[in-house]
Order: C-alpha cells, then structure tokens, then sequence
C-alpha cells in the first residue's frame, strides 16, 4: 500500500492506495507546534483506525507547500514504516512539460493535480483548488502545464472581512436562502459564495477565451463543494484528484 500525504498550509490530507482503489482518505489540521513523534503517532492512530498495519505500508509520497513541515513529515513516517518515501519537487519525474518562467517555483500540489488531470480527463483542462488559496491551473490540448492564477481563498477573505470592520459577524459558509440578502448574514454569505461562484464563471470564460476552445473543468480542495454547486459552468467536483496524482508521480518514479 502507497501512503499519500498532501500537505497545505491549513489541512494536510493523508491517503492509503493500493492499486488504483484509495483505501481511505483522512482531512487533519497542519499544525506546525507537533514534532515528528507526534504527528509519527497521529498516522498510526489514522491506520489503525482503518485496521491497517504499518507493515503493509510498501512505499509513501509527499506533497507540501510547508517547507518547514516537509523534513518533519518524512521523519515521522520513518519512526512507522519501513520504505522509500518520496517527495515532489525538482528532479522526481511527473511526465509534464511545465510552461513557466521558473518551473522550481509551481507549488507540488499545483503539479500533482495537474498530473491526475491529465491522465484522468480529456485536455484542455482547467484544475481549481479552493483550500487557504484558490489557485487555477490550465493544462493546454498537449498536456503542458501553461499556467494559471493565484487567488485569495474563501476563509481568507470571509477573516479579513470579519477582522477589518466593527460590525460585520463571523459566520458559516452555507448557502444563503435567496441570492439577495435580507440580514446582514445573508447578505455577507451571498457575497462571499455567489462572489466566489461568479469569480470562478468569469476566470473560466477567460481563460476559454484565450485558449480559443472549451475545456474540461475540475475543482477540489475542502471549500470546493460549497462554490461548485453555485456555478453555472459545468465544474467536476474530484476530491480525491490529489491522492491519485500523487499515486501516478510516486509509480512514475519507482
């Protein structure tokens, strides 16, 4: 079994594989106070949950955007399994040709996404992972990486909202019960979800625009299901596109 870790800077997700089926998939807060012990005893916790033994681990992948986390996460798989562990970055071949200035700089789970697109979907595509950021990458037809956007994420700019003005309240982010807002909290979740959902449609016709053709569309990442639903372009909703990317770049390299 391959053990998958995708690391953000809010939630990491971990993942068991094993062919192609995803034994399962577990969302836990990235918390930069744990040691290695710690987070050694966490993935074991995980796998023992899901009457897995540690001996069944054959090999292991990371993907992070938390440099400082990275080290200690393949530290702490060493402390519970026995096998090669991986890390996404320069030099581990993920069969893309990478479009950029400076491809060093694409952030792993931008390109681990990518990956999965690509061999999962027909091109052009277009990936969005709404977690802390919302970042928009396009695949072109031939499979290369050609770029995309970085956004705010939906917390972000609900918390600078909430943080800069005396009077607006935190809330949740279910959907409010008509587009125009009678109360101050419908007002505030119409405008920061029917705002994200009309973002995502105009990025899209854009970027449709300047490619010069349709594309396939996909969102993941933890806030993707609430925005997806709200969008009028046809939107995939894949969860579990990380882990799979991952799965490919890890077999890719072994």
């Amino acid at each position: 079994m391959l053990f998958a870790i995708d690391i953000g800077n809010t939630n990491m997700v971990i993942g068991g594989i094993e062919g192609e089926e995803i034994c399962f998939s577990e969302r836990l807060s990235t918390d930069h106070s744990k040691t290695a012990l710690e987070y050694a005893l966490v993935f074991k916790s995980v796998l023992d949950l899901h009457g897995i033994s540690c001996d069944r681990i054959s090999g292991a992948i990371i993907a992070s955007v938390v440099p400082p986390i990275t080290a200690l996460m393949k530290e702490a798989l060493g402390k519970i399994v026995d096998c090669p562990v991986r890390i996404v970055g320069p030099g581990l071949k993920n069969g893309l040709k990478i479009c950029m200035d400076n491809p060093a700089q694409v952030g792993a789970d931008l390109i681990v996404a990518a990956v999965a697109g690509a061999h999962d979907y027909t091109c052009p595509l277009i990936l969005i992972d709404m977690g802390t950021a919302t970042t928009i990458t396009v695949v072109d037809k031939d499979k290369n990486y050609c770029g995309g956007m970085i956004l705010p994420g939906l917390r972000v700019s609900l918390d600078s909202l909430t943080s800069r003005t005396s009077q607006l309240p935190r809330i949740s982010l279910d959907p409010p019960k008509r587009l125009i807002g009678k109360n101050t909290n419908d007002c505030m979740k119409s405008g920061i979800l029917y705002g994200s959902a009309s973002m995502l449609d105009g990025m899209i016709d854009r970027i449709e625009e300047e490619l010069g053709m349709k594309t396939t569309k996909i969102a993941t990442g933890g806030l993707a299901g609430t925005i997806v639903s709200l969008c009028r372009h046809d939107i995939i909703l894949d969860d579990s596109l990380l882990l799979r990317g991952l799965r490919y770049i890890y077999e890719r390299n072994s």
